[in-house]
C-alpha cells in the first residue's frame, strides 16, 4: 500500500490540531508535518534450485542430532596400541581371552561387576577381553527430550576410560560382527608390570 500525499486543506487542518495540543516533550523541536514510513526493505529472493526427473539429489542435510554416536566417539580416539594389532583386532581376527555378559543389569551392578572383571583379567595377564553390553532396547516415551537407548553401550566407554579402569585399559574398540557388533567392545589391557 503506497502512501499519498496530503492536500494542502488537509495540511492547514493538521496545523490547527497539532497548534491545539501540548507537546509531551517541549524540549525537542517540533516538524511541521509528520516524517513518511521509511519503504521496506526486499528481502533477499531464495529460489529452489531446478528438479530434473532421474537427477541424484545432493548432498544430505546436516543431522539435528549434535551428539556423535559412540561408535563415531571410539573411532576417532586415537589408536595408543600397535597399529598391526589394532587392524587384526578390528578384523575380528584376535581371539579375546575372556569375556563378561552385562545384559539384564543394572547400572550399579554392572559398573561394579566391570571393575572387578577388569581387574582380574589384567592381574591374571590377559590382554584383550570382551565387554557384552548388547544394544539397547527401544523405548521412546514420546516426551519431548529425544532418549537414546542402550544405557550400558552408551555407559561402558565412559566407565572404561575413568579411573580405576584408565590405568590398565589401554584401548577400546567395538566390537567386529563376529564378536557382537555394536553390541560389544574389545578392550585391550596393558601389560601387567
Amino acid at each position: 500500500m503506497t502512501r499519498r500525499r496530503l492536500s494542502p486543506e488537509e495540511v492547514e487542518l493538521w496545523k490547527k490540531v497539532a497548534d491545539t495540543a501540548e507537546r509531551l516533550n517541549p524540549d525537542r523541536p517540533h516538524s511541521e508535518l509528520p516524517k513518511p514510513k521509511p519503504k521496506p526493505k526486499k528481502a533477499p529472493s531464495f529460489r529452489l534450485p531446478d528438479f530434473q526427473v532421474g537427477t541424484r539429489a545432493g548432498a544430505t542435510p546436516p543431522r539435528d542430532d549434535l551428539m556423535p554416536s559412540i561408535s563415531e566417539q571410539l573411532g576417532n580416539t586415537p589408536v595408543r596400541m600397535d597399529q598391526k594389532t589394532f587392524g587384526k583386532m578390528r578384523r575380528g581376527k584376535l581371539v579375546p581371552e575372556g569375556r563378561i555378559d552385562l545384559h539384564g543389569m543394572t547400572l550399579d551392578k554392572a559398573h561394579s561387576v566391570l571393575n572387578g572383571f577388569i581387574m582380574r583379567s589384567h592381574a591374571q595377564g590377559k590382554r584383550l577381553v570382551l565387554v557384552i553390553t548388547g544394544k539397547g532396547k527401544h523405548r521412546d516415551e514420546g516426551g519431548p527430550i529425544p532418549v537414546r537407548f542402550g544405557v550400558l553401550k552408551h555407559n561402558v566407554p565412559q566407565w572404561l576410560t575413568m579411573p580405576p579402569l584408565s590405568a590398565v585399559v589401554l584401548q577400546v574398540s567395538e566390537a567386529h560382527l563376529s564378536h557382537g557388533g555394536s553390541g560389544a567392545y574389545y578392550v585391550y589391557l596393558r601389560r601387567n608390570r
